[in-house]
């Protein structure tokens, strides 16, 4: 464990400058000094009750997508996800000290909501044979603690649909069942602001991006992590992502009741992983890809809403006809899948060159054609892929459950960009989504505090404050503002990097 830092009394604007680097900068603690920390409000040291708690600080973490091995997992086969630089971003901002209250906003789909922290149920949260630390592995919800939270989530929303209603509710239960397992009474009045640019519902992990989120935000807020910084050990940062990786999980349970735990692995580490789960009595068997290169990814939305229970069943049906054919389709899509992880394994990181992205590319129009031939393809989805193939540009693939939803395109290197831009405007011609983005980036990151110095013309830097948060005008508006774009970190953000 690294040692606890013991600083002498000093100004007050001193101690938050010191207080903001030591959550950043690697200093941790002992389970159980960490657990008296936690029964006190985070950096209460000779503070007014005028003064915010801490800094606004700001957390972000990608999307995924599949990449290979669509329904053949379903079956016990390998599949293999990567995160893409759509991103969430949760704004933390501190409330002065006479305040006790605890706000969630999530403008993007409508959802704002404060509460009471008095009123909250700290007693039975904190009672011993409940309470959990930041350093438990909680592989199952507390049916006692849920039925707590009811009183506190059940009113939200009343009035909107069936639908809508149950997003913002379950939203509400991951984030209290967090807050409540990982804060105390004591806990400093916050609002947490989420934007994301990651499309909601269409299988590229929006819900675990925002797991990662909330779990990296209230463990740094009771200094439970240590880092990122540029000089952190690997394995530090590997014990910093278990940690914000095993409480995503718990939010994700608290959204999707029996995930794979898949999506908010990727969500916290980034890259890609490869994994499997044989037995869906027990967890996936992951395997980080911490090569894994770094592409430039054409991502469209058909607009086509799609069941994943419909086309699991449709292939499930496939299997009972034609038994020895299906099975034969799902061991070549699983061969497929670890081709290409042996690929990636073994290619250096200067080694992804022309060759490496035609091989890369062979296996992705491989695995699509697989999908087609099981039934989970749509007319819009091959409508993208004649566009992209017709334009010669890429590979492309449809990624998830099929049946509408998503493609993506592994663009060629050196693509002639009038090429790709009138294959952008067919596509916009024709009521396509696209998103451009980058396949294989980081995982989760911290700003802090939540200025970027960039180009601003700020003293000091750029405050990204609620205002300027909230009155970003979509994905480009939050992407200008928070200094990420395109696969590119503005100054200030840091990654664990295991």
């Amino acid at each position: 464990m690294a040692s606890v830092r013991v600083s002498r009394p000093v100004s007050r604007d001193v101690q938050q400058q010191q207080q903001s680097k030591m959550l950043v900068n690697g200093n941790g603690t002992t389970p159980g000094q960490d657990h008296e920390r936690e029964k006190r409000p985070y950096g209460m040291m000779h503070r007014t009750a005028s003064l915010p708690m801490m800094p606004a600080f700001m957390v972000s973490a990608p999307g995924k997508v599949i990449v290979f091995g669509e329904h053949a997992v379903v079956h016990g086969k390998a599949a293999m996800a990567a995160a893409i630089s759509l991103r969430s971003y949760l704004l933390v901002t501190a409330l002065s000290k006479s305040r006790r209250t605890v706000t969630l906003r999530f403008p993007d789909i409508s959802l704002v909501h404060t509460w009471d922290i008095d009123a909250l149920p700290w007693t039975i949260f904190s009672h011993p044979s409940k309470k959990k630390f930041y350093y438990d592995l909680v592989t199952s919800l507390d049916p006692e603690l849920l039925a707590a939270l009811e009183p506190h989530v059940s009113t939200i929303s009343k009035g909107e649909r069936p639908e809508i209603r149950k997003i913002h509710q379950s939203s509400a239960s991951a984030f209290l069942y967090l807050f409540l397992s990982l804060s105390s009474p004591s806990t400093c009045a916050c609002i947490y602001t989420l934007r994301s640019t990651i499309p909601i519902g269409a299988g590229l992990g929006s819900s675990a991006s925002i797991s990662v989120c909330l779990s990296t935000a209230l463990l740094l807020q009771i200094r439970a992590l240590a880092g990122p910084h540029p000089d952190q050990p690997g394995d530090e940062a590997k014990v910093q992502l278990e940690r914000i990786n095993r409480w995503a999980f718990v939010a994700e349970m608290c959204i999707h009741g029996n995930p794979s735990g898949v999506d908010n692995t990727v969500a916290s580490a980034g890259k890609a992983v490869l994994f499997r789960r044989e037995d869906y009595r027990k967890p996936p068997t992951v395997v980080p890809l911490r090569d894994f290169p770094e592409l430039p990814l054409l991502l469209v939305d058909t607009k086509v809403s799609r069941s994943t229970a419909a086309e699991v069943a449709k292939v499930s049906s496939l299997i009972k006809v034609h038994p020895a054919v299906s099975s034969m389709m799902l061991d070549t899509i699983d061969a497929v899948t670890q081709s290409a992880y042996e690929l990636i394994a073994s290619t250096p990181r200067d080694g992804h060159d022309d060759r490496f992205m035609q091989r890369l590319g062979d296996l992705i129009r491989i695995n699509h054609g697989l999908l087609v031939s099981l039934g989970v393809s749509h007319p819009r989805l091959e409508r993208i892929r004649e566009l992209v193939d017709h334009a010669g540009i890429g590979w492309t693939k449809l990624t998830g459950a099929g049946g509408g939803g998503c493609a993506i395109t592994m663009l060629k290197p050196d693509v002639d960009m009038n090429t790709l831009s009138t294959l952008l405007s067919h596509l916009g011609e024709e009521d396509f989504q696209i998103y451009r983005t980058i396949l294989g980036g980081e995982g989760v990151g911290v700003l802090w505090p939540a200025v970027l110095k960039n180009d601003s013309e700020e003293e000091g830097g750029e405050d990204i404050d609620q205002e300027k948060f909230l009155k970003a005008v979509g994905n480009d508006g939050v992407e200008r503002l928070v200094g990420v774009r395109d696969g590119n970190r503005g100054d200030g953000w840091q990654f664990w990097k295991a």
